[in-house]
């Protein structure tokens, strides 16, 4: 979603689903921070979910950027979210600028993870939420990095001291 002819820089973020609630507010802290030195005109992407999309999306609004936020759909219609990200998700609409449909199923692990790499194409630098571990089949962070890395898309890692893993 590199929009040339506005020179707009587009940043998205990737990272772990399973942040504590401690974890997800530093890390919201310190994205807002990053996002706030960004150039004028720099924009935010990402994909409709709780936990980290959604404190993606409201540090890039603070911080005064525009966000687009993709839905997940059937053909042309928005699909059917998960229960735990429902409601993450309708407070991403509010906050959005811009919504887009891609096409995946949410509750298809697989489909998410393409859905995160064409997220990752679209942007020139990638916020990781990553605490540097190898993946384990259940949490695509470190095949994303890699995947963003391959392409010459910035990868700047995001773990801010204090930040641990587990839904504590």
């Amino acid at each position: 979603m590199e929009d040339v002819r506005k020179g707009n820089t587009v940043i998205a973020v990737v990272g772990h689903r399973d942040l504590s609630g401690r974890t997800l507010e530093l890390v919201e802290a310190e994205l807002r921070a990053r996002l706030e030195r960004l150039a004028e005109g720099a924009a935010a992407l990402v994909r409709a979910g709780s936990g980290l999309p959604l404190v993606f999306g409201r540090a890039a609004r603070e911080a005064g950027r525009k966000l687009t936020v993709l839905l997940p759909a059937q053909g042309v219609v928005p699909a059917v979210l998960p229960e735990p990200d429902r409601r993450a998700a309708g407070e991403l609409l509010v906050l959005a600028e811009h919504v887009r449909l891609l096409a995946f199923d949410p509750a298809d692990r697989d489909a998410c993870v393409g859905a995160d790499e064409s997220l990752v194409k679209e942007s020139r630098t990638v916020f990781a939420v990553w605490d540097a571990s190898l993946s384990n089949g259940r949490d695509a962070t470190a095949h994303l990095v890699a995947f963003a890395r391959t392409r010459g898309i910035q990868v700047e890692i995001v773990w801010p001291e204090g930040s641990v893993r587990g839904r504590a």
